[in-house]
């Protein structure tokens, strides 16, 4: 309240800048022109001024232009920026703050793409092509005929999600080479993260048997005829195996028990398969093995939330701390953080994956090391990533914590994650369960523009498979074995050093690669040419 010379008391309503600014010009115009005093008031508009001096009918019109303000406002909340204040995320920070505050004041719309790290390779016409032979067919049916219910296939899986996936892959194309039935595969608790999902938390289990209803039967159990049979239990199976040699193997004492059980599935199979079973390995990849829907619906609105500005690059960040104790390298935060891998290494020796003979240096300049954030950063840079890229990271927590990743978000401040991506109470159905989280990840990564991946591994192969699959989408091969030694050469100037880097990518950015031209690559990382066609210059034009 404030007294006036007169003595009246007037009475002031605080409105915040927010709400004033929402209200269009026009409205203040007129709410303007009621309150002004007037000389001398005509007798129509007698009757709305003696209102307009009235308290209770001032705050009355204040109250519904703010709360017309406070609504408008909420039209435009950023889906990107949903608790920015409250900075649940390891990666919030007075940096990212800013960069944030700024993406939640543009409610223009998208940014348009612009630059030439965006741009998509040329998919030169190749399309998902999963044309079965008439033989492949025939089989199909013969082995129905031939009572392929009566024979069933169990398997356990294990390790991490994509790691799943792929034995999955293997024992839906097994089956189909023994004529058997396939039961849901068994989900192995991870040891490492103990998780206990099953099969249909992870996957969409009636896609799964519909998809695939004429390739290979699929039950969710054993039938009661044959819970009490003792399942056949296959030794260790040797790495590469061929149909014939499955065969061979297992086809008498399945025909003869009925019930055949596999462990340990990883890399069992070989790569080089006829090509209707390579085009089983697609269609079971990218096809059959569709996320649950609650994971599906998570995985899609962070996309959508991350597409809301315009495209992003999605980044899987191999950080943890056994992925340096398993290949042998140092994450080079501190002399501190090296001892204690060092120290793991030694505790646990059997971890460590493959050439354990070579140093740490000669490791990492064979490319055998994951990238860190340093160089991760260095590489986006000189590949022309504009500073304000959003980038989605998607991977365990860093060994090292926010201080990892630090580098990044010095030079790109919009790095989102799933956990300061999402509302609260979102994630948490999915709380302590590594193979839904992993999935959930794997959903807005397929769906980014770009994607690059600091360490191979299992999710890159496959979101490589997928992203060809897809039409050939950007996909960033880091050249690490003839990057890094560029990269330690501190003479080098920084713009000869862009020049270089460019150059060693420019054939690594997703194009077109024929499986074919090297042995033992897998389909499902390259799906050219067993699962893809090429649509002709004519149907092209058409398309």
């Amino acid at each position: 309240m404030a007294a006036t010379s007169k003595g009246r008391r007037v009475s002031y309503i605080a409105v915040p800048s927010e709400i004033i600014r929402s209200l269009s010009s026009t409205s203040l115009h007129s709410l303007l022109l009621l309150f002004s005093p007037t000389k001398k008031a005509s007798r129509p508009g007698h009757r709305l001024l003696a209102l307009g001096r009235s308290p209770n009918f001032l705050f009355s019109v204040l109250f519904f232009f703010a709360l017309v303000g406070i609504l408008r406002s909420w039209q435009h909340l950023d889906p990107l920026v949903p608790c920015p204040h409250l900075g649940r995320s390891p990666l919030y920070s007075p940096e990212l703050s800013d960069s944030t505050a700024a993406m939640a004041a543009d409610v223009g719309g998208g940014v348009e793409a612009r630059g030439e790290f965006w741009q998509q390779p040329d998919g030169m016409g190749y399309v998902p092509c999963l044309n079965f032979s008439e033989q492949y067919l025939a089989e199909g049916v013969a082995a129905t005929r031939a009572g392929r219910r009566k024979k069933y296939l169990l398997v356990v899986v294990s390790g991490g999600l994509n790691q799943q996936r792929n034995q999955i892959v293997d024992a839906v194309v097994i089956a189909r080479v023994l004529g058997a039935t396939l039961v849901v595969p068994i989900l192995q608790v991870n040891v490492i993260w103990g998780d206990e999902s099953e099969f249909s938390d992870v996957f969409d289990l009636e896609h799964f048997k519909s998809v695939l209803a004429d390739d290979v039967k699929v039950v969710s159990s054993l039938p009661s005829t044959h819970i009490m049979t003792r399942p056949v239990q296959a030794k260790e199976t040797p790495l590469h195996v061929s149909p014939a040699w499955i065969r061979s193997r297992y086809m008498k004492r399945l025909n003869r028990e009925g019930v055949l059980l596999l462990r340990g599935l990883d890399s069992r199979l070989s790569k080089d398969l006829p090509p209707d079973l390579q085009k089983l390995r697609c269609k079971v990849a990218f096809h059959a093995l569709r996320f649950s829907a609650p994971i599906r619906e998570l995985g899609n609105k962070l996309a959508m939330r991350m597409r809301s500005k315009g495209p992003y690059l999605a980044l899987h960040l191999r950080l943890e701390e056994d992925v340096w104790v398993r290949t042998g390298c140092l994450p080079g935060l501190s002399p501190e953080h090296d001892e204690i891998v060092r120290v793991e290494r030694k505790l646990k020796p059997e971890l460590l994956t493959g050439r354990s003979n070579m140093a740490y240096h000669d490791r990492k300049l064979a490319g055998l090391c994951p990238l860190n954030a340093a160089e991760v950063t260095r590489l986006l840079k000189a590949l022309e990533a504009p500073r304000d890229a959003r980038i989605y990271w998607a991977g365990g927590e860093p060994f090292g914590g926010r201080d990892a990743l630090l580098p990044l978000m010095r030079e790109f401040p919009n790095l989102y994650s799933k956990e300061n991506l999402t509302l609260p109470g979102e994630l948490g159905p999915f709380a302590n369960r590594s193979s839904l989280l992993a999935a959930i990840d794997d959903v807005v990564c397929e769906q980014s523009d770009v994607f690059m991946a600091s360490h191979g591994g299992n999710m890159g192969h496959l979101m490589r498979g997928q992203r060809a699959f897809a039409g050939h989408r950007k996909f960033i091969t880091p050249n690490k074995r003839q990057m890094l030694r560029h990269f330690m050469n501190a003479s080098l100037p920084a713009s000869e050093l862009n020049r270089i880097v460019k150059e060693l990518h420019r054939g690594s950015l997703g194009q077109p690669e024929l499986r074919t031209d090297k042995i033992g690559r897998d389909v499902t990382a390259y799906p050219l040419p067993e699962c893809m066609c090429e649509v002709g210059a004519r149907m092209r034009s058409m398309l």
